[in-house]
């Protein structure tokens, strides 16, 4: 995994990011090998990012709930607390059921990689990896997440009302909207509700797509409108108000 830190920096730096994405976004790096968290961190470092490393689960555990990083990288083997498991653990919290986890392992088994996804993480990547690889992919997941607050803020900038809403027999689903401050509630489709239930258990995109029977990209879609309806910014918002309110069991 060594690099060329003159030449790539300019392939992930802040070119690609300046006016797009709002820095520096934090990033958590957990992997016990030494040379393996000093080659992901100098590498986001240069790329703008702000970079934490610890070297096993456990501390993983305890930098999410501590910092509230944008993403986070772990290997899989590491001592006091395994990827598999600190992944679970953070998706138990529903604050960080949404978090965009990316999986690093010499494990290369078809089993291993469905436990990886299994265990809610958003990307497998087995070692040995190119540098950039990883950034494209960081890049992807941060990307996408910042779209989506942009497309909040947005709309609800242009649709700051107040509704209730009852009961209807066109495949609306019975919501209240006891919420507090502007909060927007409008009615969630069936398949809206759907999605929603998923993304609660803490889902990937993929796999709701595979319960649903639908594209990534069409599940995307959906949670844009989840996003927009419940004017919540982020799907860690979106799982709390969900939960708050009572719109999913």
């Amino acid at each position: 995994m060594s690099i060329d830190i003159a030449h790539n920096s300019k392939l992930v730096g802040q070119n690609n990011y300046r006016g797009v994405l709002p820095m520096p976004l934090t990033i958590l790096v957990a992997d016990d090998d030494l040379g393996t968290r000093l080659s992901i961190s100098d590498y986001l470092d240069l790329s703008g990012y702000t970079v934490i490393t610890v070297d096993n689960g456990i501390d993983a555990l305890a930098m999410v709930e501590k910092r509230h990083p944008d993403l986070m990288v772990t290997d899989i083997m590491m001592p006091r607390m395994n990827g598999y498991e600190l992944v679970r653990r953070i998706r138990q919290q529903s604050g960080f059921r949404l978090l965009p986890v990316i999986l690093l392992t010499a494990r290369i088994k078809t089993q291993e990689r469905i436990l990886g996804y299994q265990s809610g993480c958003d990307l497998y990547l087995p070692k040995p990896f190119e540098l950039e690889e990883l950034a494209a992919a960081i890049r992807n997941l941060l990307e996408r997440s910042q779209i989506i607050q942009s497309e909040c803020r947005f709309f609800y900038q242009e649709e700051i009302r107040d509704f209730t809403y009852t009961k209807a027999e066109n495949g609306y689903i019975s919501v209240s909207t006891q919420v507090h401050n502007s909060q927007i509630l409008t009615p969630l489709t069936v398949r809206e509700q759907e999605v929603l239930e998923l993304l609660t258990h803490g889902f990937s995109n993929a796999e709701i797509g595979n319960h649903l029977h639908l594209s990534p990209r069409t599940v995307e879609k959906y949670v844009s409108s989840l996003l927009r309806k419940t004017q919540t910014c982020n799907r860690a918002e979106l799982v709390r108000f969900a939960m708050k309110h009572g719109l999913v069991e």
